[in-house]
Formats: C-alpha cells, sequence, structure tokens
C-alpha cells in the first residue's frame, strides 16, 4: 500500500537519538496505528510495548532481534517482526525511510 487514506495525523514529531531518528503517528478509524519515519546512518536500540511490524521502504539496515545473534540484512521493500516487550538494534548503513505498524 503506497497511501493511506481517512487517517488522522499527530502533527508532532517523534524524536530519537538527538534527531537521528525521526517518526509521525498515524492513527486509523479502527483504532489501529503506525508511525512513518526516517533513519540517518548509525546503530540504535529500540524497546517495544505491543508487537510491531517494521518495514523498510527504502535504504538498508542490519538488525538484531531478540533471542538472535546473528544480525540480518534489511533492504528497502522488505520487513521484520518485534515481539512485544522486547528490545532490538538496528544498524543502519544508508538513510532509511520506514512504516512500523503497532499490533495491539
Amino acid at each position: 500500500m503506497s497511501e493511506f487514506n481517512n487517517v488522522t495525523i499527530v502533527k508532532q514529531a517523534n524524536v530519537y537519538f538527538d534527531g537521528k531518528v525521526t517518526s509521525r503517528t498515524i492513527r486509523f478509524a479502527d483504532g489501529s496505528s503506525k508511525t512513518l519515519g526516517f533513519m540517518q546512518i548509525g546503530e540504535y536500540t529500540f524497546n517495544t510495548g505491543a508487537p510491531e511490524i517494521m518495514e523498510i521502504l527504502a535504504g538498508e539496515l542490519e538488525v538484531l532481534l531478540p533471542g538472535s545473534s546473528e544480525w540480518q540484512t534489511i533492504k528497502g521493500g522488505e520487513s521484520f517482526n518485534v515481539d512485544g516487550n522486547a528490545s532490538f538494534t538496528m544498524k543502519v548503513t544508508t538513510p532509511s525511510d520506514y512504516c512500523c505498524s503497532f499490533l495491539n
């Protein structure tokens, strides 16, 4: 899906890691939410509340998922899942555009 229709967008940005990762929250009529964001080159560790699907729209990164000792390469057009109440680390190797879907 290349666009979202009939949504509410929170104007205030979510800013992480001194502005190297930013996103905007999108809320849907059914109560679900996503964030659309951008990551600069760097290494970032995130903690989840709810399970997530992280879709990389453009760019490339490596991700270390909970319970794994192997880094996975993820490129634009690919995605990965993260369990709720978990921590994961990404090494962003090229500036990356992403969409994060929260699974409540």
